[in-house]
């Protein structure tokens, strides 16, 4: 909790800690200043048209500050930045830092029971209403913070984690709603999307991504009751379109995860996104990317909003990476499909029908013997954030090339409550990508080169969203999680494994800086300015950096 002897300090500064009306989260983009939200706007672009970081001065960028939790877990939360004052969290305190030097105005601490971690605890970030942060912690709590003092306003639990459910997402707040869902880490606990009133806590709406009911056309999809256990967890924060007032949000796996002998179907709703009326949570449409997941591909990936042309017409879109391999632009207002193309090596799809349906190749199913398939059980990309430039027209996501797995399947055995419910054997995964010495940057600023090509690699990679065609790639030293950020400079920021944090040139994917930071990087990148000077962090390992020009 806050020290008492800054009470009277916060409180005097009062005005560093600004209410974060309605309209401003609307108006995210007029701020570039703040980072207001986990994609920072309701779009989920990653966009921020500060431009005082160049292509030319970009390689003089310095450290000005680090925080160290108390806690050395791995750190995947996008901090969001409101008037001077940066907040983010780890899995068990939510930090208030001054945003230009990273001094502490307070700490809330809340423990979370470890033997609710049956994997690996992470937070995705915070949301903020008004003056109220919002926290959702991984055994199943919403919390609400007073985000001058630190002092708790209400806790309400949502999910019983004991029950195989956890929180791990960045609430989204829209209007008068903090909205969120939870996830199921392969127990079959069936999940949803619900709407909570950012005063109280109480619940205002929900929409379940798994039937509840064997009435529901989508328990149909499902054969007998393989429904009661479907999964479809919520793992990324959504996005929202105040024009359609829906919210959009991707889904999970359907469960057991590999195999999908005793759920016969195509398993609605797992791997789609929803569409959402915001005031309501009534479903206005859907697109299934992956019916019949056998092999862990989640849709989970942040929704982008854009307004580009496609086909020679002015389109309301939604840009989606997919972990299948594919990349889709969806008419947001509709759902209706308008592209869907490879934009890594992939064996499972051989096109799509009229409605946008993939055809799968035949045969390919999960398998007692194994499945050789591309991409593999992590996908084309995964839950870090890609980003689209609305000056270059371009899509940008982190992505794993030539990644390739064998997966057999087994028995799942009876569902048991908050027991593991998959149905996966052995997976033999691709080599490493020749391992975190197969190649070094060239010096300051230089370019990171790879070793051998044909044993895959990481990357980010620029998507014209217009034909879905590749316009450049800039290969990485291994694998990446890390979410990437574009700039109203033409930057784009980004990470790797390896621990690289660089800035590349958002036109041509040249090279420009890299800072080595000692652990995996991810989480999405930043960027904000106070007074004048421009910022840009992301978080590394179990810490989070912040760097800017010389003073």
């Amino acid at each position: 909790m806050t020290p008492r002897r800054l009470l009277p300090l916060l409180l005097a500064a009062g005005s560093m800690f600004g209410q974060v009306t309605p309209d401003r989260l609307l108006n995210a983009n007029k701020e570039p200043q703040n980072w207001l939200t986990y994609g920072g706007g309701y779009g989920s672009q990653r966009y921020s048209s500060l431009a005082n970081l160049t292509p030319q001065n970009v390689k003089g960028l310095t450290l000005k500050w680090v925080y160290h939790p108390h806690y050395m877990d791995k750190m995947e939360a996008t901090p969001i930045v409101v008037d001077g004052v940066l907040y983010t969290v780890q899995n068990s305190e939510v930090v208030a830092l001054d945003a230009a030097s990273g001094r502490n105005f307070w700490t809330f601490h809340y423990t979370v029971p470890p033997e609710s971690n049956q994997y690996l605890m992470v937070v995705k970030g915070l949301a903020i209403a008004g003056n109220t942060l919002f926290w959702a912690t991984y055994d199943g709590h919403l919390i609400a913070i007073d985000a001058t003092t630190g002092r708790q306003i209400w806790n309400k639990t949502l999910v019983d984690w004991k029950k195989g459910y956890q929180l791990n997402v960045a609430p989204l707040v829209v209007k008068d709603k903090v909205i969120l869902g939870p996830a199921t880490n392969e127990e079959g606990a069936n999940c949803w999307v619900a709407a909570y009133d950012v005063k109280t806590g109480n619940e205002i709406w929900r929409f379940y991504t798994a039937p509840t009911s064997a009435d529901q056309p989508e328990a149909k999809t499902w054969a007998g009751e393989s429904w009661k256990h479907g999964g479809s967890p919520i793992w990324v924060t959504g996005s929202y379109d105040p024009e359609t007032n829906l919210t959009y949000w991707g889904t999970g796996n359907p469960n057991p995860g590999w195999n999908g002998d005793p759920r016969p179907g195509d398993n609605l709703y797992s791997d789609s996104v929803v569409a959402l009326d915001a005031d309501t949570g009534k479903l206005k449409w859907y697109y299934q990317f992956t019916p019949h997941d056998e092999f862990d591909w989640d849709s989970v990936q942040v929704p982008i909003l854009a307004n580009i042309e496609f086909n020679g017409k002015p389109t309301k879109a939604m840009l989606w990476a997919n972990r299948n391999g594919f990349f889709y632009v969806l008419d947001r207002t509709s759902g209706k499909f308008l592209l869907g193309k490879a934009f890594v090596k992939q064996n499972w799809n051989v096109g799509f029908d009229e409605a946008g349906r993939p055809i799968k190749a035949s045969p390919f199913v999960s398998s007692t013997e194994g499945t050789y398939i591309e991409p593999g059980i992590q996908g084309g990309t995964n839950w870090y954030s890609p980003s689209f430039s609305p000056r270059t027209g371009l899509f940008y996501v982190s992505a794993w090339e030539n990644y390739s797995a064998t997966s057999a399947k087994k028995d799942p055995g009876p569902w048991k409550e908050g027991g593991k419910y998959t149905g996966n054997g052995p997976r033999r995964p691709a080599p490493n990508a020749g391992g975190r010495g197969a190649a070094a940057a060239a010096g300051r600023g230089g370019a990171l080169t790879f070793r051998k090509e044909s044993e895959g690699y990481g990357s980010v990679r620029a998507i014209d969203p217009r034909t879905g065609e590749r316009k450049w790639d800039f290969k990485m030293v291994s694998w990446t999680e890390s979410g990437v950020l574009t700039t109203g400079s033409d930057l784009l920021f980004g990470g790797g494994m390896e621990g690289n944090f660089f800035a590349l040139d958002a036109r041509t994917g040249a090279p420009l800086w890299t800072v080595g930071l000692g652990g995996t990087v991810s989480s999405g990148p930043i960027t904000w300015a106070v007074n004048g000077k421009q910022f840009v962090g992301v978080c590394a390992g179990s810490a989070f950096y912040a760097f800017g020009l010389p003073d």
